[in-house]
């Protein structure tokens, strides 16, 4: 911890914060005139050994960093918000933006309200790398100071101008209609891209047809013409697109059904976490074997679906499959 920064704002200013998949980036700005960068840091390897925070002053006067002892989302949030109270004053800060990833429907910067939460907290299962993790924070920064404003920017918007062709997915049209589609992530860093495009070389370049690239822990890329997106590598989830860090990217579906057989793998620990995402490696665990029939996953998640076993009960009743069907309910 360190004592309250010299360069603290005098009068109002406002918190951004993104969290990523594996880090917090977060700045503090003066307003009442052209926006004035105060401070920035961030924490990296969240999540990882060696979680650590790092933080500048804009006049490089004051820099440092600090080691985090524990790195769940949870502690590092709550870490983060002790540290920001030793370095301003909260009273002075009018409202905190935050880069939301997964916005679905919403298009907008929205003020965060308790519908709004409930929302992402719904969404949540389609972006388990970040969702959660900016909820909790969201969540432990309403819980410390209620009154704050926040706002929600959300990393989908910029791609909202897709052609309805590049936002269908290969599907029956029924899944598109509930909402599954292609939305594109990593919005906000190709919307600012687009401006610094514009800055320094000129508006005729930035409204010609433009290939962006975003190159992190998560990666994409986007086909821009006349200021709007038409295209984007990232679809329905962050999970797809391009190989990234921790994230196959566009991946032959029959993998996972091969790797389910071969492997002896729960379905859903193997799709949603293990594959699509490995660094979630202690769900990627063998199923046991029914003991009575010795069917491969015979005990899932959920309800029994389409599973050997049961399918061979539904058909015969033979005794076997009966006890098999006991012991999955135990």
């Amino acid at each position: 911890m360190t004592n309250r920064s010299s360069a603290a704002p005098t009068h109002t200013s406002v918190l951004t914060i993104n969290g990523g998949s594996s880090s917090i980036k977060f700045a503090l700005y003066q307003t009442g005139g052209p926006l004035e960068q105060i401070f920035h840091g961030s924490i990296d390897r969240i999540g990882l050994p060696g979680t650590n925070l790092t933080f500048s002053d804009s006049a490089g006067n004051r820099k440092g960093s600090l080691i985090l002892e524990s790195s769940d989302t949870r502690s590092v949030s709550n870490f983060l918000i002790d540290w920001l109270e030793e370095q301003i004053d909260f009273s002075l800060i009018s409202g905190v933006g935050h880069r939301v990833v997964f916005g679905m429907k919403h298009t907008d910067p929205e003020r965060i309200t308790q519908e709004l939460l409930n929302e992402l907290h719904r969404i949540s299962p389609y972006d388990t790398d970040h969702l959660p993790a900016e909820v909790e924070l969201i969540e432990a920064l309403r819980q410390r100071y209620p009154k704050l404003p926040q706002v929600a920017c959300f990393d989908t918007a910029f791609h909202r101008t897709m052609p309805r062709v590049a936002r269908l997915l290969p599907i029956p049209r029924r899944f598109d209609a509930i909402g599954i589609q292609r939305y594109g992530f990593h919005g906000l860093s190709y919307a600012y891209l687009m401006e610094e495009l514009a800055r320094l070389a000129d508006a005729k370049t930035a409204q010609g047809r433009v290939i962006l690239a975003h190159l992190g822990n998560g990666a994409s890329i986007t086909a821009v013409h006349g200021g709007k997106s038409i295209d984007t590598s990232m679809g329905f989830t962050p999970t797809s697109g391009l190989p990234m860090s921790t994230r196959p990217g566009d991946l032959d579906p029959g993998v996972a059904w091969y790797l389910m057989q071969v492997e002896n793998l729960r379905p859903y620990s193997l799709i949603i976490s293990s594959i699509m995402n490995p660094v979630c490696s202690e769900f990627l665990k063998p199923v046991p074997t029914c003991a009575t029939c010795s069917t491969v996953n015979c005990r899932t998640y959920g309800r029994p679906r389409r599973l050997r076993c049961f399918a061979t009960r539904s058909r015969n009743g033979s005794a076997r499959s009966q006890q098999c069907w006991e012991e999955w309910k135990h």
